[in-house]
């Protein structure tokens, strides 16, 4: 049997027009919108300090610091994050379009917050600490990159809606 394109199902859209309105209106996307970027250059400044120590054995503290600072940043993305899923979906994390993404989030916290303890209870050897900040900064790539598609998804599906209005309002 032939896949035809035309009996491809149509995704679910990603908001409602309510949850468009509330997105929209909302100060927490400005927000978002503003520490997610600052977040990016962070861990890119952090793995480089941390990749830098783990080929000359150089900078231990800078790297570690950095890792700390991007631990801080994630946190404070995720909270505002959830507020923001509040405000647009009903519930601080786990709404039905972003679930995947809050599941994977739970990894990348959970992975900085492994960092964090490691390094506060002497648990691990600085190398070691590298190598857990380069797991978490793995799955921080993995969630970024999920966030980012499903902006993109968010963005195909508005362009329609977008021609929709416009020609309504261009028949009017």
């Amino acid at each position: 049997m032939r896949y035809d394109r035309s009996q491809k199902t149509r995704s679910k859209p990603l908001y409602t027009a309510e949850q468009r309105k509330r997105r929209d209106a909302s100060r927490w996307t400005l927000v978002q919108g503003v520490l997610a970027p600052f977040q990016f250059l962070v861990f890119l400044i952090s793995l480089v300090l941390v990749v830098r120590f783990l080929i000359t054995n150089n900078g231990e503290e800078l790297a570690n610091a950095s890792v700390v600072v991007k631990t801080l940043t994630l946190y404070t993305i995720m909270i505002t994050g959830a507020v923001w899923e509040k405000v647009v979906f009903g519930r601080y994390l786990f709404a039905e379009a972003f679930f995947w993404e809050d599941v994977f989030s739970m990894l990348v916290l959970a992975l900085h917050t492994a960092y964090i303890a490691a390094l506060g209870l002497n648990l691990l050897d600085a190398r070691s600490l590298m190598f857990l900040a380069l797991a978490a900064y793995a799955a921080y790539i993995v969630n970024a990159a999920q966030f980012l598609l499903k902006l993109r998804a968010a963005r195909l599906q508005a362009a329609p809606a977008a021609v929709v209005s416009a020609g309504m309002e261009a028949s009017r």
